[in-house]
């Protein structure tokens, strides 16, 4: 399991656009569009920024687009989330790095971001 914690993540991999205007959920990962203003993106940002074993690996909130690393508690397992800004909309796009299910991880994290932004 060395291999799964020490590989390296090359941005330029994984901090790509979004493909897609709608939500659609697959084996290893989500789309998610919603309605949100730069403000909401900004929020988006402290929120992912704040949630545990999440790093930003790529991006930042001037430019638009943030990539964060997610691992998972126990095997150190990377998940990548994009999160995009756009015309009056934000795109999150989280996918599992290896394996070909993700058992439903990213689309719950990805969920909790958007309650927690709900919440604010």
């Amino acid at each position: 399991m060395a291999y799964v914690r020490l590989s390296p993540n090359d941005p330029a991999r994984w901090h790509q656009p979004v493909r897609g205007d709608q939500d659609k959920s697959f084996e290893n990962g989500v789309i998610r569009v919603l309605p949100g203003s730069a403000e909401d993106f900004a929020q988006l940002h402290k929120i992912a920024s704040s949630w545990p074993r999440t790093k930003v690996l790529a991006g930042s909130v001037a430019e638009g687009r943030i990539t964060y690393v997610t691992r998972t508690a126990f095997w150190g397992f990377p998940d990548f989330t994009t999160v995009e800004r756009r015309d009056g909309q934000i795109a999150l796009y989280a996918r599992a790095r290896f394996g070909r299910s993700d058992l439903g991880v990213n689309g719950k994290r990805v969920q909790a971001w958007i309650d927690a932004l709900a919440q604010r």
